[in-house]
């Protein structure tokens, strides 16, 4: 078991808050994703909204309904909703509908691979569809917790109470079964496919390293992990879940075992949501007074990107250059930063 003990120091803060594009999405947002540089926020409900560079904001209705669970891979985003349907929505905002539960149950998680496939669930089962449109689905044990595909080949790991389900859909043969005790509620593959991690019902992580299975616990957090985030190369995950930013090392091969994660960005208030640059070692996260901060993970500089005073950060998104980063909170106030 690696605890952490949540205390740490503050270095002085710089500012560039001046040079932030305010956006007032005019909705509630759970996610924000690039397509291209464009900044999408999806909402919680029916819309998201398009933020073009000159600000100029486009809603487009993607659902009936609540949008449960959004995944991009830079080229559209796919989402699930509670109308029992899969939709996708590109860059130009041309919406397509994927799939529809038979039953019309929700959909509750979904996952894209760079291939073009797909995958979502819908109670107990899971799905996949190819880049070639053929669908598999499985059942697991019980309610489908988090969907990720594996960076290479088509593999899909599916978390669910008391554990995950390693699951090759192109192939025959019994899904690999990881167990852990309790309820997993979200689940990522490290970049270069050596570990599996898991956030839970309970305040942790739970980890496996694939090579051998062989379990890594990473607790000690006050709250719950909503939001997990790779560092370029997977050389770390960030976390929240803390009134720090908590950042598990993953460079060597036994990975966090043993060791103590480093805690970056100290406020007093809960990291609600993290996003790691896509080129460079650092890190955007927001916190629950509405406070963000860009981190850099080498020696935790911080830069002030929003001031607190507002409802909690829900959406953190870079584009692919590293050049932009967007955000909103859960009422819809946001905004876009260019370097």
């Amino acid at each position: 078991m690696t605890d952490f003990d949540p205390t740490a120091t503050s270095p002085t803060i710089a500012s560039v808050t001046d040079r932030v594009r305010p956006v007032n999405i005019g909705m509630a947002v759970t996610a924000a994703h690039f397509l291209s540089d464009r900044a999408v926020f999806v909402g919680s409900e029916e819309n998201v909204a398009f933020v073009d560079p000159q600000g100029e904001i486009t809603k487009v209705a993607v659902h009936d309904g609540g949008i449960l669970c959004a995944a991009s891979d830079g080229e559209r985003i796919v989402m699930g909703g509670d109308d029992g349907k899969v939709v996708a929505i590109n860059g130009k905002g041309e919406v397509t509908l994927l799939a529809t539960d038979a039953k019309r149950r929700w959909i509750d998680s979904v996952a894209v691979h760079p291939d073009g496939a797909f995958a979502w669930s819908a109670g107990k089962a899971a799905f996949v569809k190819s880049g070639k449109g053929e669908e598999k689905s499985l059942e697991v044990p019980s309610t489908v917790g988090g969907l990720a595909f594996a960076p290479k080949g088509l593999r899909l790991a599916v978390s669910h109470y008391n554990g995950v389900t390693l699951w090759f859909p192109n192939m025959a043969g019994t899904p690999e079964f990881l167990a852990w005790a309790g309820s997993h509620l979200a689940v990522t593959f490290s970049p270069d496919n050596k570990f599996l991690v898991t956030a839970m019902h309970e305040a942790a992580l739970h980890g496996w390293r694939l090579a051998d299975n062989r379990h890594m616990r990473m607790t000690g957090y006050p709250g719950r992990v909503k939001s997990m985030s790779w560092s370029v190369g997977g050389k770390a995950l960030a976390t929240s879940g803390a009134d720090t930013v908590i950042l598990w090392p993953f460079a060597t091969k036994d990975g966090p075992m043993g060791k103590q994660p480093a805690m970056l960005a100290p406020l007093q208030a809960r990291v609600t949501t993290v996003a790691c640059h896509p080129k460079n070692d650092i890190l955007a996260a927001g916190y629950a007074d509405g406070t963000i901060l860009m981190v850099r993970m080498e020696d935790g500089a911080e830069i002030l990107v929003r001031r607190n005073g507002t409802p909690p950060v829900a959406a953190l998104a870079w584009n692919a250059k590293g050049t932009l980063l967007a955000f909103a909170d859960e009422e819809g106030d946001g905004g876009v930063l260019e370097f």
